[in-house]
């Protein structure tokens, strides 16, 4: 509905009664329903003063305003605009009422109707800058260019302090793709002193535009959208909304200190609003996650919670950054409290099935992949997924099934997601089902993709090795590894590990034992190996001291086969 300068006007006019005029044209009222100014004059009382003087074109717009506003109570735009229309015709200076009809003209691409409209309301001696800007955008609009620049220029000599002009001229430039010009009109406005800090960031958001618009002049744009911040900055401005606006400009042109310093004082000043406390948070936690900050990040989006307990966006990011950070118990809180509170959130269900799958929840997993599964038919990811909690429940032959099902559904739909990931993935699957052909044919095809992916490397590696298969090329992939990652004592393991089977207990030995040295915990196969080592050197003393050790670990029957006495005979 249109607000107009007519006190009164929507109030009395849903009450069948309209007694409009400004304060200062006070006239009779006149009923809406088809009543002549004459049936209104009959019902004045005699107690009411009529003016001696009326303009009979004022009451008639007046009326007509009060009809259209009716028929958009009524929900009947198109009645509405032909009432507001005549209203703004027969008051020309109703310049709230000209601009928005302009605006709706041009909505429903008639800009000639607006031109009219215009034409007459800036003939007016006291037109607002306001009004010529919209003429000029009108006049570009319809070709006019000359028109269109002489009257925005129009605009920003009875409006200097009024970003409206310089923001009209600059469009009519970018629309005609001369940037150069564009700049130009931001440049003088720059220049502009004394102008208030409203002005200053909505000047930046321009340069900004232009900067987007015109890469070729991304420097220029960015000194110009830095300096209006700054000058803004400068100003101190108290409105919570123009401040906010100020720091999401530093944020957007990549300065964090500003951005960060004006949203903290955001959070000190106006803490006591609720919906641009939490948006300021959020805004924060961005920052401090490009920053690489995931602590202040996370205390922001605890307090994003704390307030908002039914926010699922902020759970979900707390529950990626608890992924980051090898937290799965509590990631898979995060997800779960995401999808309680969103259940359509797609990803939510990957990214907690995958948690569940690094928790051994592998029966957890499945339960939440079918439910995606049902809202969302088959994906590739729910196939991969699937395929990998299968492998967790040692049930082989289902994970290949869908890990097939996953590489079929890539190869038709998206490519990529065939990558070095995938196809150790699946190589790992076929190793643990004993198909060791195929796992080397998918680790194969993981290597060609990404020959130091060192996780890929080790691993074939020492599949090769504890089969005593292809040993030399187990050997030099596996040193691959290990120079990428000398303190690993996984990879070390199975370096000493080939170099055993490769009949050179020696050096087998020295990288056991590195290995042992940088193991977080004691590894059962790590003395396992160590043992194997020793025996071989004819150390059996130390041989049996590491088997011990193994199996203090984790029970094994054929470790104990090995300490019994006959076997070390």
């Amino acid at each position: 509905m249109l607000l107009c300068r007519y006190p009164g006007v929507i109030l009395l006019a849903m009450s069948g009664l309209l007694m409009a005029g400004c304060a200062n044209t006070p006239t009779t009222g006149k009923p809406l329903a088809d009543a002549s100014r004459a049936s209104v004059a009959a019902a004045v009382t005699v107690d009411e003063v009529t003016p001696p003087e009326v303009d009979d074109k004022l009451v008639e717009a007046h009326a007509h305003y009060a009809q259209g506003t009716i028929y958009d109570l009524d929900d009947e735009p198109e009645l509405a605009l032909q009432e507001y229309s005549q209203a703004a015709l027969g008051d020309p200076s109703n310049e709230q009422l000209v601009e928005e009809l302009s605006r709706r003209y041009l909505q429903r691409k008639e800009p000639e109707k607006a031109l009219d409209l215009l034409e007459r309301a800036t003939a007016l001696p006291k037109a607002s800058g306001v009004l010529f800007a919209r003429l000029g955008l009108v006049y570009s609009r319809l070709g006019k260019d000359e028109q269109a620049v002489a009257a925005t220029q129009t605009a920003i000599k009875r409006l200097p302090l009024s970003l409206s002009g310089y923001q009209t001229l600059f469009v009519i430039h970018l629309q005609k793709g001369r940037f150069k010009e564009a700049q130009a009109v931001l440049d003088d406005a720059a220049k502009r002193p004394d102008v208030p800090a409203e002005f200053l960031v909505n000047l930046a958001e321009l340069y900004a535009n232009l900067e987007r618009q015109a890469p070729s002049q991304k420097e220029a744009t960015k000194a110009g959208t830095k300096a209006a911040l700054l000058r803004a900055m400068q100003l101190k401005p108290v409105e919570p909304r123009l401040r906010l606006k100020l720091a999401d400009g530093f944020n957007m042109l990549g300065d964090t200190k500003n951005a960060t310093e004006l949203y903290l004082q955001l959070l000190r000043g106006y803490g006591d609003l609720p919906e641009l406390r939490n948006d300021v948070r959020g805004k924060l936690a961005d920052v401090y996650l490009r920053e690489h900050d995931a602590g202040k990040a996370i205390e922001q989006l605890e307090s994003i919670v704390r307030e908002d307990p039914a926010n699922p966006q902020a759970y979900y990011v707390l529950g990626g950054l608890a992924v980051d950070a090898r937290k799965f118990p509590e990631a898979e809180d995060y997800f779960q409290k995401t999808l309680l509170l969103s259940d359509n959130f797609e990803q939510a269900y990957y990214d907690l099935a995958d948690v569940q799958i690094n928790l051994d929840h592998a029966k957890g997993a499945l339960s939440t992949l079918e439910q995606a599964r049902v809202k969302y038919s088959d994906t590739f990811i729910n196939e991969f997924l699937t395929g990998l909690a299968y492998g967790k429940e040692k049930e082989y032959d289902k994970a290949v099934t869908h890990l097939t099902s996953a590489e079929l559904l890539a190869k038709t739909s998206d490519p990529s997601r065939l990558n070095k990931y995938f196809y150790f993935q699946v190589g790992s699957v076929h190793e643990r089902k004993g198909d060791y052909e195929q796992a080397e044919q998918y680790f194969e095809k993981t290597l060609e993709l990404a020959p130091d992916f060192t996780e890929a490397l080790n691993y074939f590696g020492y599949m090769l090795a504890d089969r005593g298969v292809k040993l030399e090329r187990a050997h030099e992939m596996i040193e691959k590894a290990v120079k990428s990652e000398p303190k690993n004592a996984a990879y070390l393991d199975s370096l000493g590990w080939v170099l055993y089977k490769l009949n050179q207990p020696g050096e087998a030995l020295t990288q056991e034992l590195k290995a042992v040295e940088f193991s977080e915990e004691p590894d059962a196969t790590v003395y396992d190996h160590l043992g194997d080592i020793y025996a071989a050197l004819k150390q059996v003393e130390k041989a049996r001291e590491a088997w011990h050790k193994s199996l203090s670990v984790e029970p094994n029957e054929g470790i104990k086969k090995k300490l019994e006495p006959a076997a070390n005979k």
